[in-house]
């Protein structure tokens, strides 16, 4: 399933986090929103964790770095399943290139199927010892629906504390 840019990245200088899922489900391509399933956890969990003062709807995407947060996919011209996407879907060096460019505090990747496959290793949740140019990374337990059970809402937590107690600049 491919069709031009298929969600706008939200990135500018001076974010605290961005995060990053794999590519946009079939029904944030409809939409033109990210995380658009209501089965996904992922607005209401960014709202619980503290990361937003009040919960915004998909479509309020756009509104993320005025909480200091920005929104990137592995793949920007594909959409669907992971299991439905091409062998090369995943731009890498492009998402790295964009992550060194507007240097994020942190970068999550909100699944680790994501991480993995932009880190090249298995991983596990959380911190990870990595970093591209002075961004930490950060792996999560996927928000979709589909991925219930390995859903943890503590690792987002950590996620949040992390970037709260983090002053912008401070480097750990």
């Amino acid at each position: 399933m491919t069709e031009s840019f298929v969600l706008p990245d939200v990135l500018e200088p001076g974010l605290s986090l961005v995060f990053c899922g794999t590519a946009a489900g079939t029904r944030s391509a409809q939409d033109r929103a990210y995380y658009a399933h209501p089965g996904n956890m992922f607005w209401r969990t960014v709202y619980a964790v503290g990361l937003t003062p009040r919960l915004l709807a998909p479509a309020e995407f756009a509104r993320m770095p005025a909480y200091g947060l920005g929104l990137t996919d592995l793949s920007k011209f594909h959409y669907g399943n992971d299991n439905e996407l091409p062998v090369g879907a995943f731009d890498v060096a492009a998402l790295r290139s964009k992550i060194e460019t507007f240097a994020p505090r942190v970068l999550a990747f909100t699944s680790k199927h994501a991480g993995t496959s932009a880190l090249g290793k298995s991983l596990t949740y959380g911190l990870q010892p990595a970093r591209w140019g002075r961004t930490q990374l950060f792996v999560l337990p996927s928000p979709s629906g589909q991925a219930r059970r390995s859903w943890n809402a503590g690792i987002w937590q950590e996620l949040a504390d992390l970037v709260r107690t983090q002053p912008p600049g401070i480097e750990r």
